[in-house]
C-alpha cells in the first residue's frame, strides 16, 4: 500500500515536505519518530504514533524507535506554556524501559493485527530502536556548542512556535536548545542508521524541520518530513482523557474495563475518527462503518448498529493492547455491570486491581475487618452496616422476594450471614439488589 494515500484517506496527514512521494516510491526506506520517557507508560495519546509507525511497516518501510534518554533530561517545550518540572535520571532511566517494553509489544501487536494485503514483515526486522542518550553521552560541552549549536541561526529558532508561544512566560536557554537537540538526533540517524523521514505530530514541525536542516547543513543529504494533525474530540476538546484522568497504556494504570469502555462510552460523532484512526481492519470495511455512524441520526435510527461498532472498536484495540485475556477481562465486568449471566466463576476470575476499579463505576461501602469478624446478618449488612437499604424489615423482603445475591449468588435465607469466607480477594463483597442496583463492599 502507499503510505502517504494511506494516511490521507485515513484523515491522518496535516503537513508533508516537498519529493516524499517519489523518495518513498523509489525504495522502502527508515522513518522515526521519537517518545520521550517522561512517564512510566505510554498513553493512548501515544498510540496514535505508534499507529503511524505501524501503517509505515506495514506499506513495506522500516520503522525506528527513537527513545529520548537525552531529550528526556530537557523537556520538549512544544504545547507547553510553562517550563517543564525537570526529572531524575534515575526515574527518566526506568520510565525508558518501562516505555521501551511496551513499544515493542505494540508494534509486534499492530503487526500482527494487519489486514489482509499488507506486504509481509518479519517481525524481528520490522522495526529498530535507538536511545538518543547514545548520541551526548560522550559529547562535551565545547562540542555542542561548536558541532550543534552552530547549524542553526538564532533567527531561525526563534521562527518556531514552540518559541514564540513562550516569549511573554519565558523559555530557559536548556528548553530552548531542545531543538538544537532534535535536529541533531535527526542527523545521527540519518548518518549511522540511513533513516531519511521524520514523522510526528503536527505540533513537532518545526522541531522536524530543523532536523532536516541539520542532514542539509551537517551531512550534505536530503531528509523529508511529515506529520499528523493532533487528534481532538468533535466537541475541541483533548482527546486521551477520560474521566478518571490519562488513559494509559499500562494496564496497572488502565484497566482493561476502563480503557475497553473509553471507546463504547465515546461520542457518536468521534467514532468515524477513531476507526479512521487506529482500526487495522481493511480500508472498505472502516469506511463502511464511517458511513454507518455516519447515517445514524433522528430520521435514521441505528443506534444498535452503531453500538455494535463501537464495542468492535472495542475489542479491536484491547485486544491489541491488553491481549485477549484483557478483553475477556473487559466483557467479563461489563457482563457484571449490564447482567447479562455473569457467573460466581466469572466474578471470582477478576484480579483484584480489576475489582478495586469498580469503585467509581458503582457505589461502594467502606467497613473494618472486625465488622465481618463477628459474622454480621446479611439484614444488618444491607439495614445498619450500609445504607443499601433502608430498614431491616425493607431488607427482610427484599430477602424474602430473591432480590438479593452475594458475589452474583442468589441469596433467599432471611438468616444468612456474611463473614470472610465471603471475601473476594480478602477484601471485596458485591451486593446486588435487584437486576441494577449493585454495589462494592470493601473491608479495610
Amino acid at each position: 500500500m502507499d503510505f502517504i494515500e494511506e494516511l490521507e484517506w485515513r484523515g491522518m496527514l496535516h503537513q508533508l515536505t516537498p519529493g516524499i512521494r517519489e523518495h518513498l516510491a523509489e525504495a522502502p526506506r527508515k522513518a522515526y519518530i521519537g517518545f520521550d520517557p517522561t512517564a512510566p507508560s505510554l498513553t493512548i495519546g501515544n498510540y496514535v504514533q505508534i499507529m503511524i509507525l505501524t501503517l509505515w511497516a506495514r506499506s513495506g518501510h522500516h520503522p525506528v524507535i527513537l527513545f529520548g534518554g537525552a531529550t528526556g533530561r530537557i523537556g520538549d517545550p512544544s504545547g507547553k506554556d510553562k517550563e517543564r518540572q525537570l526529572k531524575s535520571y534515575e526515574e527518566l532511566d526506568a520510565n525508558l524501559e518501562s516505555q521501551k517494553a511496551q513499544m515493542l509489544e505494540l508494534i509486534a501487536a499492530g503487526l500482527r493485527g494487519a489486514a489482509a494485503g499488507a506486504k509481509e514483515v518479519g517481525e524481528e526486522h520490522a522495526f529498530s530502536v535507538v536511545n538518543n542518550y547514545e548520541f551526548y553521552e560522550n559529547m562535551n560541552v565545547l562540542d555542542f556548542l561548536r558541532n550543534v549549536g552552530k547549524t542553526l541561526t538564532i533567527s531561525y529558532m526563534m521562527t518556531k512556535d514552540s518559541v514564540q508561544n513562550r516569549l511573554e512566560s519565558g523559555m530557559s536557554f536548556t528548553e530552548f536548545s531542545y531543538q538544537l537537540l532534535q535536529g541533531y538526533d535527526f542527523q545521527k540517524l540519518y548518518q549511522d542508521h540511513g533513516v531519511t523521514v521524520q514523522m510526528g505530530g503536527s505540533d513537532q514541525w518545526g522541531n522536524i524541520t530543523a532536523g532536516t536542516e541539520f542532514v542539509r547543513r551537517n551531512a550534505e543529504g536530503k531528509a523529508y518530513a511529515v506529520t499528523t494533525p493532533l487528534l481532538t474530540k468533535a466537541d475541541g476538546s483533548k482527546f486521551g482523557k477520560s474521566e478518571k484522568g490519562n488513559l494509559w497504556l499500562d494496564a496497572e494504570l488502565t484497566g482493561p474495563y476502563d480503557f475497553y469502555q473509553f471507546w463504547v462510552r465515546s461520542n457518536d460523532a468521534d467514532i468515524p475518527t477513531y476507526l479512521k484512526t487506529f482500526s487495522l481492519r481493511s480500508k472498505e470495511e472502516i469506511l463502511a462503518d464511517v458511513a454507518t455512524v455516519e447515517a445514524h441520526g433522528p430520521d435514521n435510527n441505528l443506534f444498535r448498529e452503531v453500538n455494535a461498532i463501537k464495542h468492535a472498536l472495542a475489542t479491536e484495540l484491547t485486544e491489541r493492547v491488553h491481549g485477549a485475556e484483557g478483553v475477556a477481562t473487559a466483557k467479563r465486568v461489563t457482563d457484571i455491570f449490564y447482567g447479562r449471566g455473569t457467573t460466581p466463576e466469572d466474578l471470582a476470575g477478576l484480579n483484584a486491581k480489576t475489582i478495586e476499579g469498580l469503585r467509581g463505576e458503582i457505589a461502594d461501602f467502606v467497613v473494618p475487618a472486625s465488622a465481618l469478624a463477628a459474622s454480621p446478618s446479611l439484614i444488618d449488612v444491607l439495614a445498619d452496616l450500609t445504607s443499601i437499604l433502608s430498614s431491616k424489615s425493607e431488607a427482610r423482603r427484599a430477602i424474602q422476594a430473591n432480590a438479593i445475591a452475594i458475589n452474583k449468588v442468589k441469596v433467599s435465607d432471611v438468616d444468612a450471614e456474611l463473614n470472610s469466607g465471603d471475601l473476594l480477594h480478602d477484601r471485596f463483597i458485591l451486593i446486588e439488589n435487584g437486576k441494577k442496583k449493585r454495589y462494592l463492599l470493601v473491608v479495610e
